[in-house]
């Protein structure tokens, strides 16, 4: 008789985003006429660069020749891309890390939810709360939790770290040594950003007590703070203790073409394993790779002209963030984030809940936020609006918002 993994079942009903989809489509229909702007989910607005589509454009010329046709891409992803990952994202930081230690995949989504699969299913977790509901999700999925707690919404055997408006939004040590710490800086959903002296701090503390950091920097190009790390590898010792994940999506607009890659530094070894051996190992059996094409749009990236158009696009949303943060503040919301993140974290009005809010806001200003008590139980009181719409509809969503 066939049976199914029950863990599934541990989960909520609904994924987050798909609970907000079904309520705007509900609003919508009982109110065609009017505009909801969206400034919910972090997908981007803006076109792919001349430089990625002048690329794209030349790839598929290639595939349709024999002589550069190309068909499985190498399990770990084309030199050129891995070479030019290495070279701009770490050795122009100072990071020591080879071209080797690059795996190339779809996106940071995957690797963030695929790279437990490494580990085993005793190894303890710990996560920020709030946090990127995929973390906890796929341990869920993988028996690595107990069951959940609706009056309380988290998961029995998770260690979870208060990430509060008085800590500045960071998490703290947790009193219960974990094996697995998920880190994302500069953070989804709040927008914080850790000092390299603060992260420090962790990698010392991973490599003291055995643990391993999964660090998700895919908003890294949002930085504007000297202070702040692009990489975890900036930090010292951090070769032996921490995974990085990395994402297209958000630097270069890749939501729909699918990009990501995952740093495993050969010098990190748990339980007598070289965790690059089985990472490569499990790629190579479970992943095809990113196609030829959307590779060659990755190393456009990488050039001269990809840099300063994708700079542009970044400074971009970077003004959303702004319009959003300072019109939200002026208007007498409680509001942080923004500065290195292209997400707003506010406190929601007069003592409302997080979905209280969200009906508030779709039905009063017809715009829609993200509810933070989707992200753990220290989100509840407090809203996501994220910067990737158009400037001119953050600004009308702003001038909305700040009318109510």
């Amino acid at each position: 008789m066939v049976t199914v993994n029950k863990n599934y079942l541990k989960l909520p009903g609904s994924y987050l985003f798909s609970t907000i989809a079904k309520k705007v489509a509900a609003y919508q229909r009982e109110h065609p006429r009017e505009r909801i702007i969206r400034l919910g989910i972090g997908d981007v607005t803006q076109p792919l660069a001349p430089a990625i589509i002048d690329s794209l454009h030349k790839a598929v010329d290639e595939m349709a020749h024999a002589e550069t046709f190309r068909g499985y891409a190498p399990d770990l992803g084309y030199d050129f891309l891995r070479n030019a990952i290495a070279a701009n994202d770490y050795e122009a930081r100072g990071c020591r890390i080879s071209p080797e230690e690059i795996f190339v995949s779809d996106g940071a989504k995957s690797d963030s939810g695929n790279i437990q699969e490494i580990f085993g299913i005793d190894n303890k977790v710990a996560v920020c709360d709030p946090v990127y509901p995929v973390y906890v999700d796929t341990n869920v999925m993988a028996g690595r939790t107990g069951e959940y707690n609706p009056a309380h919404e988290n998961f029995d055997n998770v260690i979870y770290m208060p990430c509060r408006e008085e800590n500045g939004f960071l998490p703290e040590f947790p009193k219960e040594t974990p094996d697995l710490i998920y880190l994302c800086f500069p953070n989804n959903p709040s927008g914080a950003a850790i000092t390299k002296e603060r992260l420090q701090e962790w990698v010392d503390y991973a490599n003291k007590t055995g643990a391993v950091i999964i660090y998700d920097a895919a908003y890294e190009a949002y930085i504007t703070e000297e202070n702040i790390p692009h990489s975890i590898y900036e930090c010292e010792g951090a070769r032996t203790c921490a995974i990085e994940l990395r994402s297209f999506s958000k630097n270069a607009g890749f939501t729909g073409v699918r990009l990501g890659f995952t740093v495993v530094p050969k010098e990190l070894v748990r339980d007598g394993v070289t965790l690059h051996s089985l990472w490569a190992r499990r790629h190579g059996t479970k992943f095809n790779g990113a196609p030829y094409i959307v590779q060659r749009a990755g190393e456009a990236v990488y050039s001269q002209e990809g840099k300063a158009q994708l700079k542009t696009q970044i400074d971009y949303y970077m003004r959303n963030a702004k319009v959003i943060y300072e019109g939200l503040k002026n208007a007498g919301y409680s509001v942080s984030g923004g500065v290195n993140a292209p997400y707003i974290w506010l406190k929601t009005p007069d003592n409302m809940t997080s979905w209280e809010f969200f009906d508030y806001l779709l039905d009063k200003a017809h715009v829609v936020g993200t509810p933070g008590s989707g992200f753990g139980a220290q989100g509840e009181g407090f809203f996501r609006l994220t910067a990737f719409g158009t400037y001119e509809n953050t600004v009308e969503a702003i001038e909305r918002m700040a009318a109510l």
